[in-house]
């Protein structure tokens, strides 16, 4: 009896202290959401979290836009340049991960020592020579710049966390799949990818989060008003007045942060089941 109530009693600190630790990491959620009822006097002028009154001025004017543009446009358009990019950088990531984990080919270890090897290459090198290249193709001012590298599967970090996803299933697997007749297509759409859901779930809200918070590349490939994503849209809002009222960009920056909250929550099963096993070896 006695073991029991300390096991409750050490579950309740337990408890306790993850909902204290939850409380300071969601604190400036918290006070972003209040702060979008606030005046700019009361943001700056009072540590009190909770507003003098509640209205939605604010999320109405901010969604409104510059008068030209609505923040609706600049949502269709993120979405427009979010989801194709998710999808088909887990679509190529996927194949080419099968390649390296399943097949023995002429120069796969060079090959996937360059795959490594361009993970530690920084954004600001080859910004200048990308620009360069989809100038050339004419692709500035779309959203090319960020299929392109999608389809070809140039995100090397989840070919590579596929790659040891698959490392981790066994080979018998295959070997089944083939005795039954299947081919190598076959046998990666009806028997590994199933198995990959988790590591694809991963990869794919990785990829989602990144892009959709993606400020430099969208900044430098994009220039019409007509286009831009939430990034670009929220820094707009900024330079659009003179005086900045900051509770309408604290309205429309609540609004863009609670789509990516909510997939991530949703998704946080698969997301974690997928981080944990990417790293086991075959």
């Amino acid at each position: 009896m006695l073991k029991k109530r300390n096991k409750t009693a050490r579950q309740l600190i337990d408890y306790g202290v993850i909902f204290v630790i939850g409380v300071v990491l969601l604190y400036p959620i918290i006070w972003m959401f209040f702060s979008t009822f606030k005046s700019n006097d009361e943001i700056f002028g009072s540590i009190r979290l909770l507003p003098k009154s509640f209205s939605l001025d604010y999320y109405t004017e901010g969604w409104r836009g510059n008068g030209k543009v609505s923040y609706a446009r600049f949502f269709v358009n993120t979405f427009m340049l979010v989801l194709p990019t998710t999808i088909l950088t887990v679509v190529s990531s996927a194949l080419v991960a099968y390649g390296f984990a399943r097949f023995r080919f002429p120069g796969k270890r060079i090959l996937f020592a360059v795959l490594i090897a361009t993970l530690m290459l920084p954004n600001s090198v080859i910004i200048i020579p990308r620009y360069a290249l989809y100038n050339k193709f004419h692709w500035v001012n779309t959203y090319l710049p960020f299929y392109a590298p999608a389809v070809l599967a140039c995100y090397p970090f989840f070919t590579y966390m596929l790659i040891q996803f698959l490392r981790g299933l066994p080979r018998e697997l295959d070997e089944s799949a083939y005795i039954d007749g299947c081919g190598t297509f076959r046998t990666f759409m009806q028997v590994l990818l199933p198995l990959m859901k988790p590591a694809l779930f991963s990869a794919g809200l990785f990829q989602f989060l990144w892009t959709y918070n993606d400020y430099f590349n969208s900044l430098i490939f994009i220039n019409s008003v007509k286009k831009f994503p939430i990034s670009l849209a929220l820094r707009m809002s900024l330079d659009a007045e003179s005086v900045v009222q900051w509770g309408k960009v604290m309205a429309m920056a609540f609004v863009a942060v609670v789509p990516v909250m909510l997939l991530f929550f949703a998704a946080q099963k698969y997301f974690v089941e997928g981080i944990a096993t990417s790293g086991i070896k075959g």
